[in-house]
């Protein structure tokens, strides 16, 4: 069961990641998409520890679980249930990803309002992405002095059994370091 679980976050975050970076060399993209994108980038190259709570019917009977991961030199680490494992997906895969999923990625931005996160000035943009499998609808509040993301809320609708899920991730970034496995 831990496997499944953690299996299922690793393709949960390779999404998030994906979805962060959406269309940019292929298709001309708007300033809103544009800001997310870059941010999307900004990540894979800083040390980050991102705080999950996901909730799906399909997932502990719908009640919320919780799970971080770190991004730090060049490897992705992910903690559930306890314990942290080094994922085999790389950075690098997820840019991989992106570029095979690009062309069947339906994707709008905007814009929506300045807020405080902790304390700290952000931009706040929502996304709305359809693929052949799911749709996304995600909020991004972006660090007005950092470009790094605060805080992001992601709701996936993949349809059938797997219904929808609810995603909140919390960011930090001071003194990441990859965990003790």
């Amino acid at each position: 069961m831990y496997r499944s679980i953690a299996s299922m976050f690793l393709t949960h975050c390779a999404l998030l990641f994906a979805v962060m970076l959406a269309a940019t060399d292929a298709k001309a993209i708007d300033g809103a998409c544009q800001a997310v994108s870059d941010v999307g980038r900004k990540v894979f190259t800083t040390p980050t520890h991102i705080y999950t709570t996901r909730t799906a019917a399909f997932q502990a009977g719908g009640k919320p679980t919780t799970s971080e991961s770190i991004y730090a030199g060049g490897a992705i680490y992910v903690k559930v249930s306890d314990r942290w494992t080094r994922s085999k997906i790389t950075p690098q895969d997820i840019l991989q990803q992106k570029k095979e999923t690009d062309n069947n990625t339906k994707m709008t931005c905007r814009y929506l309002r300045e807020e405080s996160v902790n304390g700290e000035a952000a931009a706040v943009y929502s996304q709305h992405i359809e693929t052949e499998n799911d749709k996304m609808d995600v909020q991004v509040w972006i660090s007005k002095s950092k470009g790094l993301p605060l805080r992001e809320e992601l709701d996936v609708d993949v349809g059938g059994k797997m219904g929808k899920s609810h995603s909140s991730m919390r960011y930090e970034y001071g003194n990441v370091q990859p965990p003790q496995l």
